[in-house]
Protein backbone atom coordinates (compact mmCIF):
# COMPACT_ATOMS: atom_id res chain seq x y z
CA UNK A 1 0.00 0.00 0.00
CA UNK A 2 1.42 3.62 -0.82
CA UNK A 3 -0.37 6.69 0.14
CA UNK A 4 -1.20 10.26 -1.47
CA UNK A 5 -0.34 13.56 0.15
CA UNK A 6 -4.09 15.59 0.05
CA UNK A 7 -2.85 19.17 0.91
CA UNK A 8 -5.64 21.27 1.12
CA UNK A 9 -6.48 18.83 4.28
CA UNK A 10 -3.61 18.87 6.08
CA UNK A 11 -2.98 15.06 5.71
CA UNK A 12 -2.41 11.63 3.60
CA UNK A 13 -4.27 8.85 2.82
CA UNK A 14 -4.65 5.33 1.39
CA UNK A 15 -6.11 5.41 -1.84
CA UNK A 16 -8.54 2.83 -1.86
CA UNK A 17 -12.04 3.00 -3.50
CA UNK A 18 -14.39 5.75 -4.80
CA UNK A 19 -16.37 5.83 -2.00
CA UNK A 20 -13.60 6.02 0.94
CA UNK A 21 -9.89 5.68 1.19
CA UNK A 22 -8.39 2.94 3.55
CA UNK A 23 -6.94 5.25 6.11
CA UNK A 24 -5.25 9.08 6.69
CA UNK A 25 -2.92 10.60 8.65
CA UNK A 26 -2.10 14.01 9.87
CA UNK A 27 0.46 15.62 7.85
CA UNK A 28 3.41 17.44 9.97
CA UNK A 29 2.71 20.24 11.88
CA UNK A 30 -1.62 19.37 11.68
CA UNK A 31 -3.46 17.06 14.30
CA UNK A 32 -5.95 14.78 14.04
CA UNK A 33 -9.40 15.75 16.08
CA UNK A 34 -12.30 13.52 16.45
CA UNK A 35 -15.96 14.89 17.29
CA UNK A 36 -19.08 12.77 17.85
CA UNK A 37 -22.30 13.53 17.62
CA UNK A 38 -24.89 12.79 21.07
CA UNK A 39 -26.98 10.96 18.83
CA UNK A 40 -27.10 10.06 15.46
CA UNK A 41 -27.80 13.31 12.87
CA UNK A 42 -28.85 12.29 9.37
CA UNK A 43 -26.65 12.47 6.47
CA UNK A 44 -27.72 15.94 4.75
CA UNK A 45 -28.28 17.54 8.09
CA UNK A 46 -24.81 15.93 9.41
CA UNK A 47 -22.84 17.68 6.51
CA UNK A 48 -24.27 20.96 7.29
CA UNK A 49 -23.59 20.69 11.09
CA UNK A 50 -19.63 19.17 10.15
CA UNK A 51 -19.32 22.57 8.07
CA UNK A 52 -20.35 24.23 10.60
CA UNK A 53 -18.38 22.80 13.12
CA UNK A 54 -15.58 23.09 10.57
CA UNK A 55 -15.76 26.88 10.27
CA UNK A 56 -16.22 27.76 13.91
CA UNK A 57 -12.90 26.48 14.30
CA UNK A 58 -11.56 28.39 11.14
CA UNK A 59 -11.51 25.68 8.80
CA UNK A 60 -12.20 24.66 5.42
CA UNK A 61 -14.43 22.02 4.57
CA UNK A 62 -11.33 20.36 2.95
CA UNK A 63 -10.08 19.45 6.62
CA UNK A 64 -12.55 16.69 6.93
CA UNK A 65 -10.75 13.50 6.78
CA UNK A 66 -12.96 10.78 7.95
CA UNK A 67 -16.12 9.75 9.43
CA UNK A 68 -18.37 7.13 10.74
CA UNK A 69 -21.51 6.53 9.95
CA UNK A 70 -24.81 4.47 10.66
CA UNK A 71 -27.35 2.96 8.26
CA UNK A 72 -31.00 0.55 8.97
CA UNK A 73 -29.96 -1.67 7.35
CA UNK A 74 -27.17 -3.66 5.56
CA UNK A 75 -27.19 -2.58 1.41
CA UNK A 76 -27.52 -4.36 -1.35
CA UNK A 77 -24.60 -4.17 -3.37
CA UNK A 78 -26.75 -1.98 -6.20
CA UNK A 79 -27.85 -0.28 -3.25
CA UNK A 80 -24.78 0.82 -1.69
CA UNK A 81 -23.32 2.02 -4.58
CA UNK A 82 -26.04 4.40 -5.02
CA UNK A 83 -26.05 5.79 -1.61
CA UNK A 84 -22.14 5.65 -1.94
CA UNK A 85 -22.49 8.27 -5.24
CA UNK A 86 -25.07 10.31 -3.25
CA UNK A 87 -22.68 10.94 -0.60
CA UNK A 88 -19.80 11.77 -2.63
CA UNK A 89 -21.29 14.19 -4.44
CA UNK A 90 -20.87 16.45 -0.94
CA UNK A 91 -17.48 15.95 -0.95
CA UNK A 92 -17.14 16.66 -4.89
CA UNK A 93 -18.72 19.77 -4.10
CA UNK A 94 -16.53 20.58 -0.73
CA UNK A 95 -13.09 20.51 -3.24
CA UNK A 96 -12.80 17.03 -1.48
CA UNK A 97 -13.25 14.34 -3.75
CA UNK A 98 -11.92 14.28 -7.72
CA UNK A 99 -13.51 11.87 -10.52
CA UNK A 100 -13.44 8.28 -8.53
CA UNK A 101 -10.75 9.83 -6.08
CA UNK A 102 -11.40 10.02 -2.74
CA UNK A 103 -9.53 10.89 0.38
CA UNK A 104 -11.80 10.65 2.94
CA UNK A 105 -11.24 7.33 5.50
CA UNK A 106 -15.00 6.12 6.53
CA UNK A 107 -16.64 3.60 8.17
CA UNK A 108 -20.68 2.42 7.93
CA UNK A 109 -22.38 0.35 9.61
CA UNK A 110 -25.71 -0.78 10.66
CA UNK A 111 -26.94 -1.14 14.58
CA UNK A 112 -28.38 -4.15 14.85
CA UNK A 113 -31.46 -2.40 17.89
CA UNK A 114 -32.60 1.46 17.63
CA UNK A 115 -31.60 2.01 14.13
CA UNK A 116 -31.79 5.32 12.67
CA UNK A 117 -34.38 5.92 10.27
CA UNK A 118 -32.13 6.71 6.94
CA UNK A 119 -28.05 7.18 6.88
CA UNK A 120 -26.67 9.27 9.44
CA UNK A 121 -23.70 10.70 10.75
CA UNK A 122 -22.23 9.46 14.09
CA UNK A 123 -18.84 10.55 14.34
CA UNK A 124 -15.74 12.50 11.89
CA UNK A 125 -12.32 13.88 11.94
CA UNK A 126 -10.93 16.43 10.54
CA UNK A 127 -7.14 17.85 10.25
CA UNK A 128 -6.48 20.98 12.97
CA UNK A 129 -3.33 22.46 12.14
CA UNK A 130 -1.21 22.16 15.28
CA UNK A 131 3.53 22.58 14.86
CA UNK A 132 3.65 20.49 18.14
CA UNK A 133 1.53 17.95 17.59
CA UNK A 134 1.96 14.53 17.91
CA UNK A 135 1.22 12.23 14.55
CA UNK A 136 -2.28 10.80 14.67
CA UNK A 137 -3.88 9.00 12.30
CA UNK A 138 -7.80 7.04 11.23
CA UNK A 139 -7.93 3.77 9.71
CA UNK A 140 -10.99 3.45 7.79
CA UNK A 141 -13.48 0.49 8.66
CA UNK A 142 -13.10 -2.77 7.00
CA UNK A 143 -15.39 -6.02 6.50
CA UNK A 144 -13.94 -9.47 5.78
CA UNK A 145 -14.10 -8.86 2.01
CA UNK A 146 -10.94 -9.36 0.35
CA UNK A 147 -9.82 -6.37 -2.01
CA UNK A 148 -10.34 -6.59 -6.09
CA UNK A 149 -13.13 -9.45 -6.31
CA UNK A 150 -16.19 -8.99 -8.42
CA UNK A 151 -18.55 -8.82 -6.18
CA UNK A 152 -18.76 -9.33 -2.32
CA UNK A 153 -19.64 -12.36 -2.32
CA UNK A 154 -17.12 -13.89 -4.46
CA UNK A 155 -14.58 -11.43 -1.56
CA UNK A 156 -15.83 -12.76 1.98
CA UNK A 157 -13.75 -14.51 3.81
CA UNK A 158 -16.03 -17.73 4.87
CA UNK A 159 -18.94 -16.40 3.46
CA UNK A 160 -22.28 -17.47 5.50
CA UNK A 161 -20.05 -19.38 7.94
CA UNK A 162 -20.62 -17.22 11.28
CA UNK A 163 -19.59 -20.60 13.66
CA UNK A 164 -16.57 -19.48 16.50
CA UNK A 165 -14.35 -21.12 13.35
CA UNK A 166 -16.06 -18.96 10.63
CA UNK A 167 -15.51 -15.65 12.86
CA UNK A 168 -12.17 -16.31 13.91
CA UNK A 169 -11.29 -16.33 10.17
CA UNK A 170 -13.19 -13.60 9.77
CA UNK A 171 -11.29 -11.60 12.51
CA UNK A 172 -8.33 -12.77 11.51
CA UNK A 173 -8.50 -11.34 8.05
CA UNK A 174 -9.54 -7.71 9.40
CA UNK A 175 -6.99 -7.60 12.18
CA UNK A 176 -4.27 -8.38 9.31
CA UNK A 177 -6.09 -5.88 7.15
CA UNK A 178 -5.98 -3.09 9.85
CA UNK A 179 -2.23 -4.10 10.64
CA UNK A 180 -1.19 -3.48 6.61
CA UNK A 181 -3.23 -0.24 7.02
CA UNK A 182 -1.58 1.45 9.80
CA UNK A 183 1.86 0.11 8.12
CA UNK A 184 1.06 2.07 4.94
CA UNK A 185 0.38 5.05 7.27
CA UNK A 186 3.58 4.47 9.57
CA UNK A 187 1.67 3.15 12.79
CA UNK A 188 0.79 -0.02 14.32
CA UNK A 189 -1.09 -0.93 17.69
CA UNK A 190 0.93 0.35 19.86
CA UNK A 191 0.36 3.83 18.80
CA UNK A 192 -3.67 3.33 18.91
CA UNK A 193 -6.22 5.30 21.15
CA UNK A 194 -9.45 3.74 20.07
CA UNK A 195 -9.99 0.22 18.33
CA UNK A 196 -13.66 -0.54 17.14
CA UNK A 197 -15.27 -3.76 16.24
CA UNK A 198 -19.02 -4.00 14.52
CA UNK A 199 -20.69 -7.52 14.37
CA UNK A 200 -23.62 -9.33 15.98
CA UNK A 201 -22.00 -12.40 16.55
CA UNK A 202 -20.27 -13.24 19.52
CA UNK A 203 -16.57 -11.95 19.86
CA UNK A 204 -15.66 -13.72 23.00
CA UNK A 205 -14.17 -16.81 21.54
CA UNK A 206 -11.18 -14.99 19.95
CA UNK A 207 -10.79 -12.21 22.16
CA UNK A 208 -8.19 -12.91 23.91
CA UNK A 209 -5.91 -15.11 21.91
CA UNK A 210 -6.32 -12.73 18.70
CA UNK A 211 -7.52 -9.30 19.39
CA UNK A 212 -5.54 -8.94 23.31
CA UNK A 213 -2.48 -11.52 22.10
CA UNK A 214 -2.01 -8.98 18.27
CA UNK A 215 -2.20 -5.92 20.58
CA UNK A 216 -5.45 -4.48 19.41
CA UNK A 217 -6.96 -4.14 22.93
CA UNK A 218 -4.28 -1.95 24.70
CA UNK A 219 -6.88 -0.14 25.53
CA UNK A 220 -9.77 -2.18 25.40
CA UNK A 221 -11.98 -2.79 22.54
CA UNK A 222 -15.40 -0.88 21.94
CA UNK A 223 -18.06 -3.48 20.31
CA UNK A 224 -20.70 -1.98 18.49
CA UNK A 225 -23.37 -4.57 17.80
CA UNK A 226 -23.71 -3.56 14.27
CA UNK A 227 -23.40 -5.33 10.58
CA UNK A 228 -21.20 -3.90 8.37
CA UNK A 229 -22.62 -1.96 5.52
CA UNK A 230 -22.95 -5.19 2.71
CA UNK A 231 -25.20 -7.91 2.89
CA UNK A 232 -23.04 -10.82 3.52
CA UNK A 233 -20.61 -9.46 6.06
CA UNK A 234 -20.41 -9.88 9.37
CA UNK A 235 -17.19 -8.60 11.39
CA UNK A 236 -15.71 -4.75 10.42
CA UNK A 237 -12.99 -3.35 12.81
CA UNK A 238 -11.66 0.41 12.53
CA UNK A 239 -9.08 1.64 14.66
CA UNK A 240 -7.30 5.53 15.56
CA UNK A 241 -4.69 7.81 17.11
CA UNK A 242 -6.63 10.43 18.07
CA UNK A 243 -5.55 12.91 21.52
CA UNK A 244 -8.56 15.61 21.44
CA UNK A 245 -11.88 13.67 20.95
CA UNK A 246 -15.25 16.12 21.47
CA UNK A 247 -18.67 15.26 21.78
CA UNK A 248 -21.68 17.34 19.78
CA UNK A 249 -25.31 17.90 20.80
CA UNK A 250 -27.20 14.86 19.20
Amino acid sequence: MTTKRFGPGGYRYIPAVFQYSGGVAAEPGFRMERARFANPVPLEEGFTRIEAHLKSLGLAPTAFAQCELRSPEPFTEDGFRAFNRLYCGTLERWGIMTGDDNPVARSNVCPELHKPAGPSFHAFSYAVPDAGAAPSFCVAGSGEAREGGASYRESVVAHGDTSPEGMRAKADYVLGEMERRMTALGFGWADTTAVQAYTVFDPHPFFLDMVVARGAARHGLTWHPCRPPVVGLDYEMDCRSVTLERVLPG
